[in-house]
C-alpha cells in the first residue's frame, strides 16, 4: 500500500473507530473484525475514565454516563500518546461546554476528581527544607505536589444524594502528604490567599505576611504576624508546607 493509500486508511479506520455506526468502515476489513476493534478500544477508554471519574458516573447513572463517553471518544481531542492523560482530555472536552446536555456543575465536578489523579502523577522533589526551620524568618517552601483550585460550585459535597440548585464558591487544595496519601482541604478565603503569595516568589515568611495583610486592609502588626506564624505553622503540619529552605 502506498504512503497516500496507507494515510488514507488510517484517517478511515480511526473515524469508523471514533464515530462507530455512523461511518463506514475501510474497505477490505472484515465487519467482524472492525467490530472487536471498537469494542476494544472503547472498553479500553471507559476503564480509565469509570476510574478517575466514579461520582460523575454515579450522578449521571450507567445509561447516560456510557453515552457521555461515547460522545467524548467522538468528538474530543486527545493528541497525548500516555493513557493517564485521557482523564484531563476528557475535563477540557466538557469545559470547553460541546457536550451533550449535562448538570451545569458537571464539568467543575469533573475537574475536582481528576485533581486527584493529577496530584498523584506529579513530582514530588521540591527545594531542600527544614521542617523546623523559623517560618517567619526563613523562605517557607511549599509542597510541589499540590493544585489550588477554585469552583463554583460545592464540588466536595457532590454526589448522587447532593445536587446543588445554585452555585457555591469554594476554594480547595489538593496535596499529596509525606505518605504519598492525595489529601483535600477546603480553604478560607484568608489561607488561599496566604498560599497563592508563597507560591510565585522565594520570601520570608514575615514578608509574605506583610503583603497578605496589605490586601486584607491591615496592618502587619505583632498581633497579625503571630495570627500568621500559626497559619503557616498549621500549612507545615498539614504538609502543604515542607518548611523553610535549608
Amino acid at each position: 500500500m502506498s504512503a497516500p493509500g496507507l494515510h488514507d486508511f488510517q484517517r478511515s479506520f480511526g473515524a469508523r473507530i471514533r464515530g462507530g455506526g455512523r461511518t463506514p468502515w475501510p474497505a477490505g476489513v472484515p465487519a467482524a473484525a472492525m467490530a472487536r476493534y471498537e469494542g476494544l478500544l472503547f472498553a479500553n477508554l471507559r476503564g480509565f475514565l469509570d476510574r478517575c471519574f466514579p461520582v460523575g458516573r454515579a450522578c449521571l447513572g450507567e445509561a447516560r454516563w456510557a453515552r457521555l463517553c461515547r460522545a467524548f471518544f467522538r468528538d474530543g481531542a486527545c493528541e497525548s500518546p500516555w493513557f493517564r492523560d485521557i482523564p484531563r482530555a476528557f475535563v477540557a472536552y466538557l469545559e470547553a461546554g460541546e457536550t451533550p446536555p449535562l448538570p451545569r456543575w458537571f464539568a467543575a465536578l469533573a475537574h475536582y476528581e481528576w485533581a486527584e489523579l493529577a496530584v498523584e502523577l506529579m513530582d514530588g522533589e521540591g527545594a531542600p527544607a527544614d521542617p523546623g526551620g523559623d517560618l517567619l524568618d526563613g523562605i517557607p517552601v511549599l509542597n510541589p505536589a499540590l493544585l489550588s483550585l477554585a469552583f463554583d460550585w460545592p464540588v466536595q459535597h457532590i454526589g448522587p444524594d447532593y445536587r446543588p440548585r445554585r452555585p457555591q464558591p469554594v476554594r480547595l487544595l489538593v496535596y499529596r502528604d509525606a505518605a504519598d496519601t492525595v489529601c483535600f482541604v477546603e480553604l478560607s478565603p484568608a489561607t488561599a490567599a496566604l498560599l497563592a503569595l508563597l507560591e510565585p516568589a522565594a520570601r520570608r515568611g514575615r514578608d509574605v505576611l506583610a503583603s497578605l495583610a496589605g490586601q486584607m486592609g491591615r496592618e502587619a502588626d505583632a498581633a497579625f504576624l503571630e495570627f500568621g506564624r500559626h497559619a503557616l505553622a498549621d500549612l507545615c503540619r498539614l504538609g502543604i508546607i515542607l518548611g523553610v529552605q535549608a
